[in-house]
């Protein structure tokens, strides 16, 4: 193992079936999500799948509702999970509906995004979102926070992204998502990035999301992993929007071959759900 990993483990979890369905022309009918879901838990053995954006669509709704059934018989659900917004008791209300009980909450991870999206100062955005986290609580969710935007804010004003997890680290918050939201990251500064929250925040856990613009998402999680996050984002076959997430199969060799880490991933299965979300997106890989 590199000298420079603070763990043995690392938790993956796949979002093919929401950030992976954003690619281009990519939309999965509900029984296709079914069949991949079941793929990714009970044979890939990923720890966790993200599986839809809240409030989407009736036809998005079944399949998550398909999904959380399948997924409660087996005794699995907490390792499914979907995107919420900051929107009161919106998304909270969607996702229980259809049997879920994990919301990976989208906050404002920088600044640019709080002041010109949500045209709101961090204090009241950070106030939302701690009425959303109480009524996730108040009704049995696990809560995890992506912090939207990350990596602009790390570059430019790391202070904001202090300033939001020095108000929510104490919320219960399960796990903090990083994502790298525009794909600008490389190796060299995501590990400086991750250091700097890792160091600030001890015993947090922190999930990377990398994207793929400059052809570095598979580089940029192993310099995440170097500076201490405890979990990976991954799509099959690379999936994602614009171009793409980091992939599975790439990263789960690069754990094991480059690092010595493990993870519950049965390698042996990777061709078999390739092949089946290849003809699902009809995306074809070399």
């Amino acid at each position: 193992m590199d000298s420079g990993s603070k763990q043995k483990t690392i938790e993956i979890m796949d979002s093919t079936l929401r950030d992976g369905e954003q690619t281009n022309g990519v939309s999965f009918l509900p029984h296709e999500k079914l069949m991949i879901a079941k793929a990714l838990l009970e044979y890939v053995g990923v720890d966790r799948i993200e599986v839809a954006s809240a409030r989407v669509s009736d036809g998005e709704k079944n399949a998550v509702s398909m999904i959380c059934r399948y997924a409660s018989s087996q005794n699995i659900l907490d390792r499914v999970e979907v995107l919420g917004f900051v929107d009161g008791t919106k998304s909270v209300d969607w996702i229980k509906d259809c049997g879920c009980r994990v919301i990976n909450l989208l906050a404002k991870g920088s600044v640019r995004h709080c002041t010109l999206q949500l045209h709101k100062t961090p204090e009241e955005h950070i106030e939302d979102i701690k009425k959303v986290i109480a009524y996730a609580h108040s009704q049995n969710f696990i809560v995890n926070l992506y912090l939207e935007d990350w990596s602009s804010g790390m570059m430019d004003c790391r202070d904001y992204v202090f300033r939001m997890m020095d108000a929510l680290k104490d919320e219960g918050i399960a796990r903090f998502l990083l994502p790298d939201t525009l794909g600008i990251l490389n190796p060299f500064n995501t590990k400086e990035y991750l250091e700097a929250m890792v160091t600030r925040y001890p015993g947090v856990k922190f999930d990377f999301h990398a994207h793929n613009d400059y052809g570095m998402a598979v580089g940029d999680s192993y310099a995440a992993v170097i500076a201490g996050a405890t979990g990976l984002h991954v799509t099959v076959n690379g999936l994602g929007e614009r171009c793409g997430n980091a992939p599975l199969s790439s990263v789960q060799v690069m754990l094991h071959d480059q690092l010595g880490i493990s993870t519950r991933v049965d390698e042996s299965a990777l061709v078999d759900v390739s092949h089946l979300v290849e003809g699902y997106s009809g995306i074809c890989i070399a």
